[in-house]
């Protein structure tokens, strides 16, 4: 930010037309002080930033030569280090000097008193502004190298890269626009000095009095606001005579006979009470000339407007090849996932009509495809991580997995280490709306836990009933699983699903396959032969309280029926043939 407002200071200088018709070269005072404030507020910034540099703990140089590095964290220490280094407190302090500040608020007004020194005004405040924007260039580039180098990028996400170097263009542009605008208010002094002395009666020293130098500029109609209004009459009188002025104003004038060369379009800005118009101009013409190579410019034989152009269309090709090349990586890289998942769609479509699908399976494995890119973006997790350390990855399934198994109810009791191979265990798992995640009667080959979305559970009755039910985030199903694994002597058949599963909507699930469920009930079995958990699992075990809700209403009416005496009803003799029903398929569990 600090570098875009630096051109700023530029746009507070103009040249206006007086009553008499003579130029005077002015500043305007009001444009001035925001920028000022501006400027003074993002030192102060830096200011703070230099604080905390005495202060912040750095590595030590010695200590990289054997192992990773180690922290100084004494004070002294660290304010030494920092004081001491070249590109630390002094390169800190030279970028913050007020030098633009000093120079458009104290040096500027008086030198424009006379302004028969007009050009050498401008070459003055290119200098000053090269000397420090160019170290406060690099500083900036420095800062970023530094931060890229200690977290390993600038910004984390590939579109803030893209606003970060489409920025810099940017304001390289303000930068390049900037200067063009000062050099065309050099030359158009220039051709106020050649036509002063074509007419030999010319003082340009009295065009312009020390009140109009430094003003605000007002919005206001007549001569009010006019900086040059003020010496109008006595600028006519300097001029000796209408002839003059007539000189003087072809310097405003696009088409006259002096030839401008490439600041030829910067004079109506230079002239324009509108703030918006000068800066935002000479920004278009910066961005439109780097953007070309400077195929628009056509200069003049003027050694400054030659070195200046050249200067132009060398920083366009490097700006394109560092910049714009960096952009088109940044887009390249956004571009590359939708491509996969293009060609990844392609291929699927091709096989589908080479296997001749029918529609509705075309359109499930469509709905899959799209709702797996939505919630992974085409990437496996478990790829991504597979490749670190142990210890890492055990922590990070720790943290993604550790609160959605707890709420198993037969995991919440068992200790941290179990936990932990349970966690390394579990792969993530996406389903589709409508789809059916197991069947009742097939056999359960995992345990699912779902993260996100809403699944419905239905089981098949007698006579035709059915019951449903509903699986929220959170839940889990296939805990057949937990009872055949702990079943003595143990068994290689897979138990059978006893209901139906459905996505209602788009599910992001994990599971736990049913290999890996048996080896860690099999490596700790010391925790889960006991009493405890085996009621545990028969407590939440949905066939076992179907049974169990189904004996204790049986139960219940059958005392309500002997304690009120009255007969046997339809309803209670239907319920009593479901209860024995019921009661004659007990649940098997394989605990016993």
């Amino acid at each position: 930010m600090a570098l875009a407002v630096d051109p700023l200071f530029f746009y507070a200088l103009s040249i206006r037309s007086g009553g008499g018709g003579t130029l005077c070269l002015y500043m305007d005072g009001g444009l001035t002080a925001v920028v000022t404030v501006l400027r003074t507020f993002i030192d102060t910034v830096h200011l703070f930033h230099m604080w905390l540099q005495l202060r912040l703990a750095y590595v030590s140089r010695e200590s990289l030569v054997v192992g990773c590095g180690k922290l100084v964290w004494d004070p002294s220490a660290i304010a030494s280090h920092y004081v001491h280094s070249l590109k630390g407190f002094w390169f800190d302090f030279f970028v913050i000097l007020p030098v633009p500040q000093a120079v458009f608020c104290l040096l500027l007004p008086k030198l424009l008193i006379r302004e028969e020194k007009a050009e050498l005004i401008t070459t003055i405040l290119l200098l000053i502004f090269l000397f420090q924007f160019l170290p406060r260039a690099y500083h900036s580039i420095y800062l970023t190298r530094r931060m890229q180098k200690v977290t390993g990028y600038i910004f984390g996400t590939i579109r803030w890269g893209f606003g970060l170097n489409l920025m810099a263009y940017f304001i390289a542009s303000q930068v390049a626009g900037g200067c063009w605008y000062v050099l065309a208010i050099q030359r158009i002094a220039s051709c106020m000095r050649k036509q002063c002395e074509r007419s030999g009666s010319c003082n340009l020293s009295s065009s312009c009095f020390e009140d109009a130098c430094y003003q605000f500029q007002l919005a206001a109609a007549g001569n009010v606001g006019d900086p040059c209004s003020s010496n109008s009459s006595s600028s006519s009188a300097a001029a000796g005579g209408g002839g003059v002025r007539t000189r003087v104003s072809i310097c405003l004038d696009v088409n006259g006979p002096y030839n401008y060369g490439i600041y030829q379009w910067a004079l109506p800005v230079i002239s324009s009470n509108s703030i918006a118009v000068k800066i935002l101009y000479p920004i278009f013409w910066g961005l439109m000339s780097l953007s070309t190579f400077g195929n628009i410019l056509e200069p003049t034989s003027h050694w400054l407007e030659v070195i200046f152009s050249i200067c132009t269309v060398l920083s366009g090709l490097l700006l394109f090849t560092l910049l714009i090349g960096n952009i088109q990586v940044f887009l390249h890289a956004v571009m590359e996932r939708k491509r996969k998942m293009q060609l990844r769609f392609r291929d699927l479509e091709w096989w589908m009509r080479r296997r001749q699908l029918p529609s509705p399976l075309k359109q499930r494995v469509r709905h899959y495809e799209k709702q797996n890119w939505a919630a992974m973006g085409g990437e496996d997790e478990m790829d991504l991580i597979k490749h670190l350390p142990e210890g890492l990855r055990r922590d990070i399934k720790r943290h993604l997995c550790l609160e959605l198994i707890k709420k198993v109810p037969l995991f919440h009791i068992l200790d941290d280490l179990i936990l932990d191979n349970i966690c390394d265990r579990l792969k993530p798992l996406v389903f589709s709306n409508d789809e059916k995640i197991i069947r009742e009667g097939d056999p359960v080959r995992r345990m699912v836990f779902v993260v996100n979305g809403r699944i419905k559970r239905s089981q098949c009755l007698s006579n035709g009933t059915v019951a449903t039910s509903t699986l929220e985030s959170g839940g889990f199903l296939g805990d057949e699983l937990l009872s055949w694994c702990l079943r003595r002597p143990f068994m290689d058949r897979l138990p059978a699903s006893s209901a139906t599963f459905i996505c209602l909507v788009p599910v992001e699930a994990f599971e736990l396959e049913a290999g890996h469920l048996r080896y860690i009930t099999d490596h700790f079995r010391y925790r889960f032969a006991n009493e405890s958990l085996k009621r545990t699992a028969r407590y939440y075990s949905s066939n076992w309280r179907t049974w169990a809700a189904v004996n204790i209403q049986f139960a219940w009416r059958r005392y309500k029926r002997r304690s009120g005496g009255n007969g046997s009803t339809l309803r209670e003799r239907r319920l009593l043939r479901y209860a024995a029903m019921f009661m004659s398929i007990r649940p098997h569990d394989h605990l016993e």
